[in-house]
């Protein structure tokens, strides 16, 4: 293909890309003007399918410089996606296709939310990692199944995020070599030039976690073609250190920061067109050789069908055809639970372990990992090996990137996956989780030592505002059960939402209260756990502190004839969602309300007339002194309970 119609392709994304900015009045035409060259170099090298967007040998291409939309909307037009040009002139409006940053399931083709920096690489391999365990899956000498790539397209900014490192270590560390990272390298971001906060030699970075660097002219086709071809075939994954200007072809504001965030103004782009040999007065404009050089409907089907059609002749007669189809649709009901004793004493993290590894025994597309603490969150799945020919993900101290890795290796399209650290450390990843909520990415995120149970390892470590900060994320559903037959509740609940989930889990052994089959209407958030007839006071709570409250009621109608009943909360977000007449079925109207919780959790007061928790941070020290010092015992709570009631 010749140089004047890749020239064309590329001046055609940059006017898109401009033009939309400009209609919108916002926007960002920095990068997209200065990546198109890539960008149409690399249309030719991906695999893709616009008339079936989730072919699972697809390859795979994330934008993690989210901001950069325009470009990312401008390719997936002229692929044959369905985004028309009027959604192109809808850019950053209500309700259009065509959001500031890009969002999974919102927009056709988008295979990933981006936003927040860094997170995109994180994603990307993600991908990657999903892809080399569906490879020693389904792989056989008579047929590679799996056999796509995985492009990232990144900038300064998403380098300079510290999730970016967490995630390319993890790769190299793993030696997963179908991953291609594009750095578009133009020194600028918004303040001006990189140089007056940034100055690591990035190719060092990537050689010592074992990448391939490659280092181009980002305007220079045939460089850009050769460092394409090369990294498909590397036997590493690979970094390409392209050298680009941002706002490429602009006519006076090439190579400026104020190109980034900004239009660029009607007289400049009508100049900018002139100077590539455009009509100055022509917006929109796709040019018919452009969309037809461009257009991947007609070689994607025939990619997709001639896989469809490998696939049906090499596999049906072995394992991995099985294999494939559990993988492909995961049948929960094949799960046979633990049992657990009415009485049994065990903390909600080991419950969980036994849970875990039932849900894998039964289904293949199960699998995770901790950051580093899988004997304190108890996830280990017995005897089933360690990543990538392995269901045991081990991501290191990097809880950040190791839930938007979890993200991607979700929807890749053969997998469930959950991650695990300390509650704590939820803090670390909760720019991953909250993409997840936003994309109804159902990830299940495991967050053991949930309360100042944890004890001697002090305030550092024991949760205060965590639960609230989850609880306040839209389409997000926190579990918190109370002992170890409604963690299995939850997790019954939880395998079939279409949405993220967190288990937050004891260290310290809770009494198991009820035979699971006995547990109340978990799946509604809440149920009533314990009526008494004439009660007047109704305690709700969540955790190791509704058996707390069981055995206060019982004091407290003993020697104060405070008739209590009790409500289970193991997910307070489910609840909201209920009804009025389900919730004033289990919190009668006409009792004292009052909720306990060892968190500062006012989103309580939604239902609750009283709210008994910890309003400090905590202490280091036994579990048992801190419940006693913070009023979590039978004898504080009771006291307390007699004070609000009057």
């Amino acid at each position: 293909m010749s140089n004047n119609i890749l020239k064309k392709q590329a001046d055609t994304i940059r006017f898109l890309a401009a033009d939309m900015v400009q209609r919108a009045n916002s926007g960002h035409p920095g990068a997209p003007m200065g990546l198109a060259d890539i960008a149409t170099v690399l249309s030719k090298h991906l695999k893709i399918n616009p008339k079936d967007s989730t072919w699972l040998n697809r390859d795979r291409l994330v934008f993690s410089g989210g901001h950069a939309s325009s470009l990312v909307y401008s390719l997936l037009h002229l692929w044959g996606f369905d985004v028309t040009l009027d959604d192109l002139k809808a850019f950053r409006q209500v309700g259009s296709k065509t959001p500031g940053h890009p969002e999974y399931k919102h927009t056709h083709g988008v295979e990933i939310t981006t936003g927040p920096l860094g997170q995109g690489i994180a994603n990307a391999v993600g991908f990657a990692l999903a892809s080399e365990y569906a490879k020693h899956c389904l792989n056989t000498p008579m047929a590679k199944v799996i056999d796509h790539h995985v492009y990232c397209l990144c900038g300064d900014g998403d380098l300079q995020e510290g999730i970016s490192y967490e995630a390319i270590a993890t790769l190299g560390h793993q030696k997963v070599s179908n991953f291609t990272l594009i750095y578009d390298s133009n020194d600028i971001s918004i303040e001006g030039d990189i140089s007056i906060a940034w100055s690591e030699d990035v190719a060092l970075r990537f050689q010592a976690v074992g990448f391939d660097v490659i280092k181009i002219d980002g305007h220079n086709f045939e460089e850009i073609e050769n460092a394409l071809t090369t990294s498909r075939n590397s036997d590493k994954p690979t970094i390409i250190i392209a050298k680009t200007k941002i706002g490429r072809g602009a006519a006076t504001l090439e190579g400026s920061h104020h190109t980034h965030g900004a239009p660029l103004g009607s007289d400049e782009i009508k100049a900018s067109k002139i100077k590539a040999g455009f009509d100055p007065e022509a917006t929109f404009v796709v040019p018919e050789d452009v969309k037809k050089a461009f257009d991947k409907t007609e070689s994607g089907e025939l990619l997709s069908k001639a896989w469809d059609k490998m696939v049906a002749k090499d596999l049906p007669e072995v394992e991995q055809n099985v294999t494939l189809q559990a993988l492909l649709n995961p049948d929960y009901s094949k799960v046979v639970y633990p049992e657990f004793k009415e009485d049994e004493q065990i903390a909600t993290r080991d419950s969980n372990h036994k849970i875990l590894n039932a849900i894998a025994k039964a289904v293949p597309s199960f699998l995770g990992g901790s950051a580093d603490l899988a004997p304190s969150n108890k996830t280990e799945l017995m005897g089933l090996g360690d990543f990538p020919k392995g269901r045991n993900i081990h991501f290191g101290i990097k809880e950040h990137s190791m839930a938007a890795i979890c993200n991607a290796m979700n929807i890749y399209g053969l997998f469930r996956v959950y991650s695990a650290t300390f509650f704590i450390f939820s803090d670390y990843l909760k720019p991953a989780a909250r993409v997840a909520a936003l994309s109804h990415i159902p990830q299940h995120f495991i967050w053991t030592h949930d309360s100042i149970g944890v004890g001697e390892d002090g305030a550092t470590h024991q949760p205060i505002e965590q639960l609230s900060q989850f609880r306040a994320m839209p389409n997000f559903y926190t579990f918190r059960p109370a002992d170890a037959s409604e963690n299995i509740k939850c997790w019954e609940k939880a395998l079939t939402m279409n949405a993220p989930t967190g288990f937050v889990l004891t260290r310290q052994k809770l009494q198991t209260l009820k035979n699971k089959r006995e547990i109340g209407d978990v799946e509604n958030g809440g149920y009533l756990l314990k009526a008494r007839e004439n009660a007047t006071v109704t305690l709700m709570a969540s955790g190791s502190e509704v058996m707390l409250c069981l055995q206060t009621a019982c004091h407290l109608e003993s020697e104060f004839g405070i008739v209590c009943n009790i409500v289970s909360v193991p997910c307070f977000d489910l609840l909201c969602e209920q009804p009025k007449e389900y919730i004033d079925s289990i919190i009668l109207p006409n009792t004292k309300k009052i909720a306990v919780e060892m968190s500062n959790s006012m989103e309580w007061y939604k239902f609750a007339d009283e709210f008994v928790g910890i309003n400090t941070f905590g202490q280091s020290g036994p579990a048992e002194e801190l419940f006693e010092l913070y009023g979590f015992t039978q004898d504080k709570l009771k006291t307390t309970i007699v004070k609000l009631v009057g």
